[in-house]
């Protein structure tokens, strides 16, 4: 019996390498008519101390994740995918992508680019992608870029 998966995250962040992972997460579940769970996380401690100035830096995160994921959700659909959903988190995407998006959805895979949009992030405390690999609970996809 060939395995199948049939719970899928995908990271988005909106970067090159999210989209190469989200066309790949498509092929998967439609291969395995699985269910693709799209999920952003908003890292609110990236402004954390501008937000004491500018209170709409949360509102436009949102609003920006909101649009990001409708339109995944829009290609996915149009590519034959029948099971989306759509999760925003907040906090820090190397923890909540591996233990609280995929507990939540009880994922058996999840996939994500191998670098995301903060180099200064990545060069100072680690990769997200390094991160999802060593605390998730299911399997690993890391997308790598052409």
């Amino acid at each position: 019996m060939e395995f199948e998966y049939k719970h899928i995250v995908v990271a988005v962040d909106g970067s090159k390498a999210a989209e190469l992972a989200f066309n790949k997460a498509v092929n998967i579940a439609k291969r395995n008519d699985g269910q693709l769970i799209l999920s952003h996380v908003i890292d609110h401690r990236t402004f954390a101390t501008a937000e004491a100035y500018d209170r709409s830096l949360a509102e436009r995160s949102e609003a920006y994740a909101n649009e990001l994921l409708t339109g995944y959700q829009e290609k996915a659909a149009a590519a034959g995918v029948k099971d989306i959903k759509i999760d925003i988190e907040y906090g820090s995407p190397k923890i909540k992508i591996a233990k609280n998006v995929a507990k939540a959805y009880q994922a058996d895979l999840i996939i994500c680019g191998a670098t995301g949009m903060n180099p200064v992030e990545r060069f100072l405390i680690g990769s997200v992608s390094e991160s999802i690999t060593r605390y998730a609970s299911c399997d690993v996809l890391v997308v790598r870029s052409e």
